[in-house]
């Protein structure tokens, strides 16, 4: 593509539902000015000058426009995800700029599940990922690294409430049992719930039709399994594993949520998962979190930003 047919293209997909007609994202006025010399617009109403980017993911960006349609391709090509080095190789940046570009994808993507519920059959379980404790070298000096004293501390339990053949809802925090809060939050009233063994998933039958599974003696047994949230985790665990190979406890929730919204959309082609991402992108507002990443880092290392 052309920078012409970049801008193009991502002016029709943020103003799709007036055919590529901008109009202001401060106020909502469709009367602007078009200037020549800039691609750029201008608010009849209140003056306020927006580009195709402006008020979105992509405010203040540096990259040429077709740099970032590229890394939305490349980003949704990834099965199991895709590494911020490697997308650094592909599109010959930084890696620091890899790293936030691709974190703000998996923002506006996991944003499209602020608020939702998930209802009917739905499966829930727990996995705990990060805190590897590396085992020494001698096997005499070896401790039982299954015992929470022999632990760091780090390891994180991500819960899913997945839907049978719908949505995938992840949640992250330090055990299974303290996710039950979020269960009852998320899960609508008059749901089932297909859960295992675990002790910690006793309090949902007070609230839920609730049918357990004993995986020390089945996998599955009539309707009570767990499969469809182990298909999640197995996505999740080959994404640390094989694609990012560490995945820290702080950003944990953003690479679980990227995740569920790869198993939600698994059966969509590349084209509708791209053309879902752009849109995702473009509609969501500027990230307070990835904006200004860098220099909030250097600035509590006391490194200098120059």
């Amino acid at each position: 593509m052309s920078d012409e047919e970049a801008h193009e293209a991502f002016r029709l997909i943020r103003w799709s539902d007036t055919k590529g007609e901008p109009y202001c994202p401060r106020c909502g006025c469709f009367a602007v000015y078009t200037y020549k010399a800039r691609k750029l617009w201008k608010c009849k109403a209140c003056n306020h000058q927006f580009s195709v980017t402006s008020g979105t993911i992509f405010a203040s960006r540096k990259l040429a426009i077709r740099d970032y349609l590229l890394a939305i391709a490349i980003f949704v090509n990834g099965a199991k995800g895709h590494s911020a080095l490697q997308l650094s190789r592909d599109l010959h940046v930084q890696y620091k700029t890899a790293f936030v570009l691709s974190h703000k994808l998996r923002e506006a993507v996991a944003a499209e599940n602020n608020g939702r519920k998930v209802k009917d059959d739905v499966e829930i379980d727990g996995a705990y990922f990060g805190g590897y404790v590396k085992p020494a070298n001698y096997r005499e000096n070896r401790r039982d690294r299954r015992l929470w004293f022999n632990q760091s501390g780090k390891r994180r339990c991500v819960v899913v409430m997945r839907e049978r053949n719908g949505v995938s809802l992840p949640y992250v925090c330090k055990s299974e049992e303290l996710s039950i809060p979020a269960i009852q939050g998320s899960v609508a009233a008059g749901s089932t719930i297909y859960a295992d063994e675990a002790s910690c998933w006793d309090t949902l039958h007070a609230r839920y039709l609730t049918k357990r599974i004993n995986h020390s003696e089945a996998y599955s047994h009539g309707d009570a399994c767990t499969n469809q949230a182990e298909s999640f985790f197995s996505r999740l665990r080959r994404a640390e594993i094989g694609t990012h190979h560490h995945i820290a406890g702080p950003y944990l929730g953003a690479y679980s949520s990227e995740m569920a919204w790869r198993e939600n959309n698994r059966r969509r082609s590349n084209g509708e998962q791209y053309l879902a991402v752009t849109d995702a992108a473009l509609k969501h507002p500027v990230s307070r979190q990835w904006k200004g990443y860098w220099q909030r880092e250097a600035q509590s290392s006391g490194r200098s930003i120059t």
